[in-house]
């Protein structure tokens, strides 16, 4: 089977890039940050080969598709909106959608909200919370000396500077320090009290990607892959994808009067167990309890043993073979 192609389609006002394999029922793949279409190569060919159309957009602000320089141009409607525009350029009334980590949330979101162009929905990673009631920076934690990434993403211009000064080591670092073999190193070095910081939290002043310097590459990860993905930063830098962090305020305000609605649509969830996401208070197992309240179509939860954020790089063929099932499982 030959790989997967790429063309430019026209959607919500933009040109969005997408990676495409096969034929059959569309099925939705998008990405997360710092990643591309490329972090869905292994699930392109395999469901292919099951007999899908498998479509990964470089999401807005990523790759090949275009960057918006406005901060309000990356809202969740926006991506919703750039997700049923991509339907629409496919000729396809509707898809199953996958997301992983931002595209995790994008994909939660346009089942909630679109389950006419949805019909069911894979997320990896990240599951569905329900919209809190104070403001998510607000609830954000610092101290007097460290905050937590996503308040240090806020300032335009900071995080970037950090992160594009060289895009090879922010790709590295920051692929390895949430895979499950830099969690498993991470929880080490704390055990012999090597690392005194709290995961997630940056050093007043920047920082980021201090701690991780390895060089060594994890099974799961090639240096072409890296290369791959250093070499899209480098011409694009940082700015789109950091975008998407600096509407979370903004994307509570505008989710308000969506805030009772739930997913109606089968739901299948996949994460590691070595996860930072799911590692993250209140714990994995109220995470679920929490998914399960919120999502009552879930039809089925895989946790991967060993397995950290990057879970369909990290267990291919896993997460390909459980989103394939999922999907033959569904009504026609």
């Amino acid at each position: 089977m030959s790989g997967p192609t790429q063309r430019t389609i026209e959607s919500n006002g933009i040109r969005l890039n997408i990676a495409e394999q096969g034929n059959g029922p569309p099925v939705i793949l998008c990405h997360g940050f710092p990643e591309s279409w490329y972090s869905w190569r292994h699930q392109l060919t395999a469901l292919a080969a099951a007999g899908f159309h498998a479509v990964a957009p470089d999401m807005r602000g990523y790759g090949k598709s275009d960057r918006p320089e406005a901060i309000d141009q990356y809202t969740i409607f926006h991506l919703i909106g750039d997700l049923v525009g991509l339907l629409d350029a496919l000729e396809a009334p509707t898809a199953v959608i996958v997301g992983h980590d931002w595209g995790a949330q994008i994909a939660w979101q346009s089942a909630r909200l679109r389950p006419d162009r949805f019909r069911a929905v894979a997320s990896l990673s990240v599951p569905l919370r329900p919209r809190g009631p104070a403001r998510p920076t607000s609830v954000m934690p610092q101290t007097a000396d460290a905050q937590f990434y996503q308040l240090y993403f806020q300032e335009p211009g900071v995080a970037e500077a950090e992160m594009e000064r060289d895009p090879r080591v922010t790709v590295l670092r920051m692929l390895y320090g949430a895979a499950g073999e830099g969690a498993a190193a991470f929880r080490d070095a704390a055990a012999r009290g090597g690392i005194t910081r709290t995961p997630g939290m940056v050093p007043r002043g920047g920082g980021m990607l201090q701690g991780s310097t390895t060089t060594t590459l994890p099974a799961w990860l090639t240096d072409a892959d890296i290369d791959f993905y250093a070499g899209e930063f480098k011409r694009t830098g940082f700015r789109g994808p950091l975008n998407y962090y600096r509407n979370v305020d903004r994307n509570w305000e505008l989710m308000a009067a969506f805030a009772d609605v739930t997913v109606k649509v089968p739901a299948l969830f996949v994460a590691g167990d070595h996860d930072m996401v799911m590692a993250a208070p209140p714990g994995m197992d109220q995470h679920l309890a929490n998914l399960r309240q919120f999502v009552t179509t879930l039809r089925d939860v895989r946790i991967l043993s060993g397995c950290g954020h990057w879970t369909q790089q990290e267990r291919p063929s896993e997460v390909s073979a459980a989103i394939i099932d999922f999907i033959r499982g569904l009504p026609d």
